[in-house]
């Protein structure tokens, strides 16, 4: 189709000149494409950018990261959040190893296979790396394709779904897709943005139905959503003779694999300190004396936000046991900045550190 054809020329002859100078733009390297997708799903790419540097420098390759261990792994991860993330990319890497000769699988259909690689991401790695010509679709992309088609259903509906499969399969420029996908995401990031769309800067504005209607503000729709629920944690700080008791979370869930001081969710109708002396007892299977509160951290997640109550807490019976961790461990202060970490608890730990230490980025 002639429209989508002009449109496809004005849109790559933007991104070859206007587009972000990124270091993950300037490799065919399948394995640091991929890195770079993986970390820029939940993250920014101002944010993101730094960690990429930083997990390369550390994992310059499949094999180094194959062969580490998944602390190390997760270590690195640190800050980032969604820390899944890190254990598939870590257990694609084993596979790929073990069961391709470390070779990167070349075709969307097979990198999909792997863990923590989607439609979208394995759509990306192909077309970027191998130039197979699939769309990449992500939020980004709906919202361009929303908008220059001016559609009224809400985004994350079935028929949305196929909408978007087709419109983006038609849009597609076969003959550069990595190019193609990318300029889409870059239009999304940039320019069509999800509010305040920039649209006098688009290089596509003569193609775009919302802007000829004046409804890229309420492009695209969205189903309603509840406001995430609000939890409170109680979290005991165990020390003693200058030790702190930490345990490590189960590798599946959420957080798997990182350490952190125990505790759990308040209960309704309960204190903070009856919550404290009941989770030690359920997580530890001791007995604990609340103390003196330390910290209060708020934290946000996807769906949901916590505010966790640090409480130094003191045993009075029992022998710590893991009984909802991994493992427990009894660990100064210069060993826990060794340790991987929720964010949440090293918010916490940064109170607990000698001045000027960066214990997080």
């Amino acid at each position: 189709m002639r429209r989508y054809r002009e449109f496809r020329n004005a849109l790559l002859a933007w991104f070859r000149t206007e587009s972000r100078n990124l270091p993950w733009r300037q490799t065919s390297d399948p394995y640091r494409i991929w890195i770079s997708e993986i970390i820029l799903q939940q993250t920014r790419v101002d944010q993101g950018l730094p960690y990429y540097q930083r997990f390369l420098d550390r994992f310059p390759d499949l094999q180094s990261l194959a062969a580490a261990p998944l602390e190390d792994v997760l270590k690195v991860w640190e800050g980032l959040g969604y820390y899944a993330r890190a254990r598939n990319l870590h257990e694609a890497a084993r596979i790929i190893m073990e069961t391709r000769n470390g070779v990167f699988p070349r075709a969307a259909a097979d990198l999909a296979l792997l863990p923590g690689i989607g439609p979208y991401t394995a759509a990306a790695v192909a077309s970027i790396a191998f130039g197979e010509p699939v769309p990449a679709i992500d939020g980004n992309v709906k919202r361009v394709i929303s908008r220059l088609f001016d559609y009224r259903l809400p985004i994350d509906s079935r028929e949305a779904g196929a909408f978007f499969q087709d419109t983006a399969r038609a849009l597609l420029c076969p003959a550069s897709p990595g190019d193609f996908n990318q300029a889409m995401m870059e239009l999304g990031a940039r320019i069509c943005a999800p509010k305040q769309p920039r649209c006098h800067l688009c290089p596509v504005a003569e193609h775009c139905l919302a802007k000829r209607n004046n409804t890229a503000s309420t492009i695209p729709i969205k189903s309603e959503r509840p406001a995430p629920p609000h939890f409170h944690v109680a979290v005991a700080v165990i020390e003693e003779d200058g030790k702190y008791l930490v345990g490590r979370r189960p590798q599946s869930g959420l957080l798997g694999g990182l350490w952190e001081f125990p505790g759990g969710k308040v209960q309704p109708g309960e204190s903070l300190e009856d919550a404290l002396v009941r989770e030690c007892r359920e997580e530890l299977g001791i007995e604990v004396q609340p103390e003196t509160p330390l910290a209060t951290v708020p934290h946000a997640y996807t769906h949901f936000k916590v505010t966790l109550h640090f409480i130094r807490a003191r045993i009075i019976s029992g022998k710590p046991a893991p009984r909802a961790h991994d493992c427990l461990r009894w660990v100064n202060l210069e060993e826990l900045t060794g340790m991987p970490m929720p964010k949440a608890n090293l918010k916490f730990l940064q109170t607990l550190s000698p001045p000027n230490t960066e214990l997080f980025p």
